[in-house]
């Protein structure tokens, strides 16, 4: 169930068709980051380096892709499942609507431009 209530003004207003090109952005996303890494899973460790430590680099770089991989691909699943709940677009810490313009760079984001700042600089 998708969340079709407008709430706020024009730019944090959310409609159908932007939920459904939202829900079209995360399942691109998805498969583009399972594709990423069914082949960073594919590359044999040390292949085609000459050296053990060109082979301990390149098994670190990929080792990092994939964590990052599947860092962004639980963001997307729980992106769609916020979808499938009717809670998407709100900020996971002020509750307020996220705005149209950063979901539609960011479509798996949790928090409002505002939070997230916050958040970073807490960092």
């Amino acid at each position: 169930m998708v969340n079709h209530q407008i709430i706020g003004d024009r730019d944090t207003r959310l409609s159908p068709e932007d939920l459904a090109a939202l829900r079209d952005s995360l399942h691109e996303q998805r498969l583009f980051r399972e594709e990423q890494l069914r082949q960073i899973a594919t590359v044999p460790s040390g292949a085609d380096e000459p050296t053990r430590q060109g082979s301990a680099a390149r098994t670190e770089v990929r080792v990092e892709l994939a964590a990052s991989a599947r860092m962004v691909l639980a963001d997307v699943e729980a992106a769609l499942d916020r979808m499938a709940e009717g809670r998407y677009g709100l900020c996971h810490l002020c509750r307020r609507p996220i705005d149209r313009e950063r979901l539609t760079i960011v479509p798996q984001a949790r928090y409002c431009a505002r939070c997230q700042q916050v958040r970073e600089a807490g960092r």
